[in-house]
């Protein structure tokens, strides 16, 4: 028996857009519309022109595979394909391109009320979604009372659903798709409809399904709980596969999308305030002081960011935050945070300055990182600020415990000394 659950073999789907055709008032409209398509229909140029006008690949040549039992995730920019991907696989509209093959019923929530008719009642759906995934009356039955309990919809339970709030909807739709037990269960972007509270309670359900040895598809702009729900994610990025890999790796990925990747960022005359303080650029050097992307964890690098003021400054500190590309802080440091530095520059002249940061060897975890800029005089005024000025990579080779087939949580990976002692009895 396979274990495949799903393989996607160039799946495409391909959509018209545009505006609605116009309706010609009179004959004249009439005839000049009927000229303009017999020319488009003589000139293959005009034609093909016409087409890719008209027409957007929402999905081109997608292939994949997922094993019985696997949690992936599905992650992308907005327009990158992903709900379309989960309409075809739950059969909400057909592919143009290519072939899915699906083994085990499909649970999907796709939309808020997806799947739901609005004139019956929310006890109704629940029996109205059992029959269409092939379940008898009374497996439904037996599971009723838990959904109802979950989705914390009792007192409306015979209320006709399109009477419901979005947030009722969503309690309902979800508790439904996960209690009846699909062997598939395909989650959309939708938990963020739900109060903090709920969707705490939906990533604790989804995390006991997936322990359940059910297949799930997790396509979510929360990379939180992408993180915490799959081991392995696929990015998507106009309609094809960017890249599919173990999810911190995926995430990482995903988040730098678009980023520089030369170890520097120059500023622009335009890109910041005009004033006393003027960033030149922000540089990455590795243990050899040249600029570079990626740096390895057991040799140290440096951070330096050049400047220039055109008047004095006192009580200046200029620093970094360092970040995951998750947005989680790593630390912050600033040139002035030493009192003998302090007191040596509590007034800068004007002129072109470097402060520069050495970050110690074996300090950080493998990954990609953020670096924010801050240059201010503190409580009293903000000169410059980049959030996220730059990014780059961590390398881990060699770094501790790398013998261990693992992945350390954290952002950073110390080289700590440790003492075995044998206790003699």
């Amino acid at each position: 028996m396979s274990d495949i659950a799903i393989r996607i073999e160039n799946l495409s789907k391909r959509y018209r857009i545009g505006l609605l055709q116009e309706r010609p008032d009179t004959l004249r409209d009439v005839l000049v519309q009927s000229v303009k398509k017999m020319g488009r229909m003589f000139s293959r140029k005009d034609r093909d022109s016409a087409d890719s006008l008209s027409h957007i690949w929402a999905l081109k040549d997608v292939s994949f595979e997922v094993e019985k039992g696997q949690v992936l995730g599905i992650v992308g920019r907005n327009g990158a394909g992903k709900s379309t991907l989960l309409k075809v696989l739950s059969r909400v509209t057909n592919p143009t391109e290519g072939y899915g093959e699906i083994h085990g019923r499909v649970g999907s929530l796709l939309e808020v009320g997806t799947g739901f008719h609005p004139e019956l009642s929310g006890r109704e759906n629940i029996f109205l979604n059992g029959a269409i995934l092939g379940m008898r009356r009374e497996e439904i039955a037996r599971k009723f009372d838990e959904i109802v309990e979950f989705s914390e919809v009792g007192k409306f339970i015979d209320t006709p659903v399109k009477r419901y709030s979005s947030g009722m909807y969503l309690r309902l739709a979800f508790a439904v798709a996960a209690h009846l037990e699909p062997e598939i269960l395909v989650v959309d972007e939708v938990l963020a409809v739900g109060d903090a509270e709920f969707q705490r309670k939906c990533l604790g359900k989804m995390s006991d399904v997936a322990q359940e040895g059910r297949t799930v598809l997790f396509v979510s702009h929360n990379m939180s709980a992408i993180l915490r729900l799959t081991q392995e994610t696929l990015v998507l990025d106009h309609g094809q596969v960017a890249m599919r890999a173990p999810t911190p790796e995926a995430v990482d990925a995903y988040l730098n999308m678009g980023q520089t990747k030369q170890g520097e960022r120059v500023w622009e005359e335009d890109e910041f305030p005009a004033g006393p303080f003027e960033p030149v650029a922000l540089r990455v050097r590795n243990h050899q002081g040249n600029v570079a992307d990626t740096v390895n964890a057991t040799e140290g690098f440096s951070v330096e960011l050049e400047y220039n003021l055109t008047d004095a400054i006192s009580g200046l500190r200029v620093g970094f935050y360092m970040m995951t590309t998750r947005g989680e802080f790593v630390f912050t440091s600033f040139d002035t945070d030493d009192p003998g530095l302090y007191d040596k520059f509590t007034s800068r002249t004007p002129g072109r300055y470097i402060s520069r940061c050495e970050i110690p060897p074996n300090l950080m975890n493998e990954g990609r990182f953020a670096l924010g800029v801050n240059a201010s005089t503190y409580r009293i005024k903000r000169y410059f600020q980049d959030d996220k000025a730059l990014t780059f990579t961590v390398d881990g080779t060699g770094a501790p415990g790398m013998h261990w087939p693992e992945n350390r949580l954290g952002p950073v990976r110390p080289k700590l000394d440790w003492k075995i002692g044998k206790i003699e009895r």
